[in-house]
């Protein structure tokens, strides 16, 4: 086998354990570069692949390379700037691992089902692998998997419940792409109560109810969104029922949610609440701090943006009513960190919880002086670069090669050339007494990071604004 077809095997494995969309963007315009004595060596197009493949993936992939070839023992990772998919080193994963057909109506957020049914569609994002299971959801998700595995048979109906922006519709959405995944011949229809309202009553007004009834009453799956809205709607609550208990009768699964449990629906007729009591009741609460910054990671992930962990830290701490606004905020620090090619600090993310809350907690956070600091030294811009990479600043003056140091330490001496205008001697004494040579090649390697690494740019950019030396 060659190297490209031996990367393809392991590609094509690792596609069963971390799904189709992760090796989309993580695997693209990769290759196998070597492999030899024990060592498998892998490519990747650029350098912010380095740090998530490094810890998301290198252990997964060692395990899937050793089916193929057991003598592997170790992998490496190469960055190469110039892999793209012109290279003919590359596998086209787009054309391996293809979107499956949808059947998607033309403007619609819809699809056609067979026997003409139409359902919402389903969040591709929203699955029960990527919903982050805490103390305070674990017997929502338990239930969910198992309906997905058997429905109609257990926890039949099954009555979701919780607050605003808590992941009921996240479960909701995933039981539906489940069940599909599991058996694609089910008919799954997801719909919310103001879309059954509206259908309902448009089936009245044009005389045509038995089209609207024949639509819910031959599905294999029914799942609607916040039941709660139809309390004071007397017709659609009759026609629900009678949909419920066709459906219920005939052995199918019924999904409901709420933003209350059952006994709470008051405004609801005594007997559709009597049949959501008869199924399973789960509630879903706002998970707490450490699963919260788990969502935000995984959210990172996907969008491909790499965060401090003390802003990712400090926005879980801060943001402890929903996770819709949880994702929310860091929707609004991606969106900042991309269009002005700045890294998010604890300051900037502090202004954006500001502008929704009228209080931001910085108990345990060193909160940034907001004050522009003109005359900055060389002394004081260590100390910003220091606690922007966490790292002591005993290491970035010391003498290590290793990374996580060594860039920090050359970042210094490049911004202290290049925006506070300090000699290369100057420099070289204030970190270590280095010699002015040392300096130039710190600075020229800087310099050349800066054309390819898109994070050392990010970082970059959010030390020269949080330092105040534009």
């Amino acid at each position: 086998m060659n190297l490209k077809d031996l990367w393809f095997a392991i590609i094509k494995d690792l596609e069963i354990e971390i799904n189709r969309a992760n090796v989309i963007t993580w695997f693209k315009n990769t290759t196998l570069i070597s492999a030899e004595d024990g060592l498998l060596t892998i490519g990747l197009p650029l350098p912010v692949f380095l740090n998530w493949h490094a810890q998301n993936y290198a252990a997964i992939t060692l395990k899937t390379a050793q089916k193929h070839d057991p003598a592997i023992k170790k992998i490496a990772y190469e960055v190469d700037i110039t892999l793209s998919e012109k290279d003919p080193r590359v596998i086209d994963l787009l054309s391996h691992f293809p979107e499956k057909e949808s059947r998607k109506l033309p403007n619609k957020q819809e699809m056609k089902l067979k026997g003409g049914v139409v359902t919402k569609m389903l969040n591709p994002r929203y699955s029960l692998e990527n919903f982050v299971v805490a103390p305070e959801n674990r017997l929502a998700h338990a239930a969910s998997m198992t309906v997905t595995k058997y429905p109609g048979q257990n926890y039949n109906p099954l009555f979701i419940y919780g607050g605003v922006g808590l992941g009921k519709t996240h479960l909701l959405q995933s039981i539906g792409r489940e069940v599909l995944r599991n058996d694609p011949n089910k008919v799954v229809v997801y719909t919310t109560t103001e879309d059954f309202t509206n259908e309902l009553i448009s089936g009245i007004k044009t005389g045509n109810m038995n089209k609207f009834r024949s639509k819910y009453r031959k599905v294999d799956v029914f799942i609607i969104d916040d039941i709660q809205f139809i309390a004071n709607k007397d017709r659609t609550q009759e026609e629900f029922f009678h949909t419920f208990n066709t459906l219920y009768e005939a052995g199918k699964q019924v999904v409901i949610s709420a933003d209350r449990p059952p006994h709470e629906l008051t405004l609801l007729s005594d007997r559709l609440v009597s049949r959501f009591e008869s199924g399973m009741s789960v509630d879903v609460k706002m998970p707490d701090y450490e699963s919260r910054l788990v969502i935000l990671k995984n959210k990172c992930q996907e969008a491909q943006v790499f965060i401090n962990d003390q802003v990712l830290e400090f926005i879980a701490f801060n943001i402890d009513n929903s996770v819709r606004a949880l994702i929310g905020v860091l929707n609004q620090v991606i969106a900042q960190y991309e269009l002005e090619h700045t890294a998010p600090t604890i300051k900037s993310v502090a202004e954006i919880i500001k502008r929704s809350k009228k209080e931001v907690k910085m108990v345990g956070f060193i909160q940034d002086d907001p004050t522009p600091h003109h005359a900055v030294t060389v002394d004081q811009l260590t100390n910003y670069v220091s606690e922007y990479y966490t790292i002591p600043k005993s290491e970035v003056l010391g003498e290590s090669r290793a990374r996580e140091y060594l860039i920090p330490r050359q970042l210094i001496m490049y911004l202290a050339k290049t925006k506070l205008r300090i000699s290369l001697a100057k420099i070289g004494q204030s970190l270590g007494n280095r010699n002015h040579t040392t300096v130039m090649h710190a600075i020229s390697k800087v310099q050349n990071l800066l054309r390819n690494d898109r994070q050392l740019l990010y970082d970059t950019n959010a030390i020269i604004k949080e330092a105040g030396i534009h």
